[in-house]
C-alpha cells in the first residue's frame, strides 16, 4: 500500500567557509583536558557565548548543554566560544589563554538555526575530539515521536529537529500510533498504526518519497518494531501464535523467523554490531532483560539488579551501554547500565523509553508530566536536561535517527 505523504523532507546541504588563523612564531603545544566519562558524575565543561544573540544563541546553548557543557562568564571559562549571526553565521573557539582551539568558521546556505547547529557541532569536535550530534549527514539531527492531541488515544507520527523546532507530521492517520523507529542512514521509518481496520499493523515509510507499505500484518499483537544497524532487518514483536514473542524479518517482512517462546516478549532493540537483539521478557511473572541472535538459540540474562521491572531498552551506538525504564509501582525512572554488566545500572533521570543518540552520551526520552509526556535531552554523564518543544498534549516513544 502507497501513502503520498508530501512532508517536505529534502535535507538541507550546509557549507562551511573556514579561515585559518595561526599566531605568528607561536609553537606551543595546545593540549585539550580530556575527561573520563562517569554516569552522572563528569562536571561539565564550562564555556562562556559572546557575540550570539535569539534564536542562534538559543540553539547553541541548547545543543552543548546537553552534550556536557555548562555557561559561564568569560573570566570563569574554560573556552571562550565567540562570534556574529548579524547576517551568516561565524564562530570561533579560544581557550582561557585565548589560544586558538577552533579557528574562524563561517556558515551559509541554510536558515540561522540549522546554521547554528551546524557550528554547534563543529564547536564539539573541535573540543573534545568527538563528532557532535547537532547535524547528520548534512542536515539537522533529527527525532521521531509520537504525538496525541488529546493526551491520550489517536494521534501522529511527527518528525523534528533534536531541539522540537521545525517539527512535522509523518503520518496523517488520526488512528492509534506507537513506536517509531528510524531505518539507519536513510530517511525512512518503522511504526505501528491502527489506520487500517483497527488492527496494529508495522509499516515502513519512505519518508523521502512519501511511500509507505505494510511489512506486518498479523493476528493479535503486532508491534514494537526497531530496524537492525544495516537496515536490513527489522525485529517485532508478534502473537501470531498465541503469546507476544520476538520475531526477526527482512525489511520487507518477509523470511520471518520466530526467536523466543517465552510468557511475554516485549520492546525489542539491536546491539550495534547486528550480533544480538536485547529485549523485555517475563519469567515467572517477573520482568527482565534478555538477549538472543537474530539467527535464533539461546535466551541469555541481562542483570539489572538493583533496578526493578526492567523494559524499553535501547543499545548504544559504541556498544558499551544499555539504557532502559525501571518501573517502581507508579514511579518510571531512566538507567543506564555497561552492555557487559560489569557494573549495577544507575539512575539518570526520572521517566521512560531512551533512545541513544549518536554520540552515545546523549539520550532523548518521555517525562511524565500530569498526565502527559514531554520529552527531554539528557546528557547521561552529567545528568543536565533540557526539554524540547512540545508538539501536542502529549509527546512520548522517541527515536533519534542513526
Amino acid at each position: 500500500m502507497k501513502n503520498c505523504l508530501n512532508i517536505g523532507l529534502s535535507a538541507l546541504l550546509i557549507f562551511g567557509t573556514v579561515n585559518f588563523v595561526r599566531g605568528q612564531g607561536d609553537s606551543e603545544t595546545i593540549i585539550i583536558p580530556r575527561h573520563v566519562n562517569t554516569i552522572g558524575g563528569t562536571k561539565p565543561t564550562p564555556v562562556a557565548l559572546d557575540g550570539f544573540s535569539g534564536e542562534v544563541a538559543e540553539a547553541l546553548k541548547f545543543d552543548l548543554y546537553v552534550q556536557g557543557f555548562s555557561f559561564v562568564s568569560p573570566a570563569q571559562a574554560q573556552y571562550i566560544i565567540s562570534g556574529s549571526n548579524a547576517g551568516n553565521i561565524a564562530g570561533k573557539v579560544t581557550d582561557s589563554a585565548k589560544r586558538p582551539i577552533m579557528p574562524p568558521k563561517s556558515y551559509t546556505g541554510a536558515s540561522p538555526r540549522t546554521q547554528a547547529h551546524a557550528l554547534a557541532n563543529d564547536i564539539v569536535q573541535a573540543i573534545t575530539g568527538k563528532p557532535g550530534i547537532s547535524t547528520q549527514r548534512g542536515t539537522t539531527a533529527r527525532i521521531a515521536f509520537k504525538a496525541q492531541p488529546s493526551g491520550g488515544g489517536a494521534g501522529e507520527i511527527y518528525m523534528a529537529d533534536l531541539d522540537g523546532k521545525n517539527a512535522q507530521a509523518v503520518t496523517s492517520d488520526h488512528a492509534i500510533v506507537a513506536a517509531p523507529s528510524w531505518v539507519p542512514g536513510r530517511l525512512a521509518l518503522c511504526y505501528n498504526s491502527y489506520a487500517i481496520e483497527d488492527s496494529p499493523y508495522i509499516f515502513f515509510h519512505d519518508l523521502k518519497s512519501g511511500d509507505r507499505k505494510i511489512i506486518a500484518r498479523y493476528g493479535g499483537s503486532c508491534i514494537s518494531p526497531s530496524v537492525s544497524p544495516n537496515g536490513d532487518r527489522v525485529t517485532m514483536v508478534l502473537s501470531k501464535n498465541g503469546r507476544p514473542n520476538v520475531f526477526v524479518a527482512d525489511i520487507d517482512g518477509s523470511h520471518l523467523l520466530q526467536l523466543t517462546d517465552s510468557e511475554e516478549d516485549s520492546s525489542p532493540c539491536w546491539s550495534p554490531d547486528g550480533r544480538w537483539i536485547c529485549f523485555a521478557t517475563k519469567v515467572n511473572e517477573r520482568r527482565v532483560l534478555a538477549k538472543v541472535s537474530p539467527g535464533g538459540g539461546e535466551v541469555q540474562k541481562i542483570p539489572t539488579s538493583p533496578q526493578p521491572n526492567p523494559s524499553e531498552p535501547d543499545w548504544s551506538p559504541d556498544g558499551k551501554w544499555i539504557a532502559f525504564t525501571s518501573q517502581s509501582g507508579n514511579y518510571f525512572n531512566v538507567c543506564v547500565m555497561p552492555a557487559d554488566g560489569s557494573a549495577a545500572p544507575i539512575v539518570v533521570a526520572a521517566g521512560e523509553d531512551p533512545s541513544w543518540a549518536p554520540n552515545s552520551r546523549t539520550l532523548i526520552f518521555a517525562r511524565r508530566d500530569g498526565y502527559a509526556y514531554t520529552l527531554s535531552v539528557l546528557d547521561v554523564f552529567t545528568k543536565q536536561s533540557k526539554d524540547i518543544a512540545r508538539i501536542s498534549g502529549s509527546d512520548s516513544e522517541p527515536s533519534w535517527a542513526k
